[in-house]
């Protein structure tokens, strides 16, 4: 089985790369950074693709609208 990544990395990746991103360029963002067999789990489901956490990130509105597309912040991140 692959290594599951946590959806906090994703998050802080984009947060690390400071611009806003599309779908398209968030999953190629994660494609690149993490792999294209990557897979990822969060606080409540696991074993997502990277449409599948970005569904899941943006349904429990992890994401913040820009004028060009989107980001995260920080206290959008969980700490447990």
């Amino acid at each position: 089985m692959l290594e599951q990544i946590h959806g906090h990395e994703v998050m802080k990746m984009m947060l690390a790369k400071g611009c806003s991103f599309t779908r398209e360029t968030l999953t190629d963002a994660v494609v690149e950074e993490f792999g294209e067999d990557a897979r990822f789990y969060t606080c409540s489901q696991k074993d997502m693709t990277v449409s599948e956490l970005i569904d899941f990130l943006q349904s429990r509105e992890k994401f913040i609208a820009k004028d060009d597309g989107f980001n995260t912040s920080p206290d959008k991140i969980c700490s447990h």
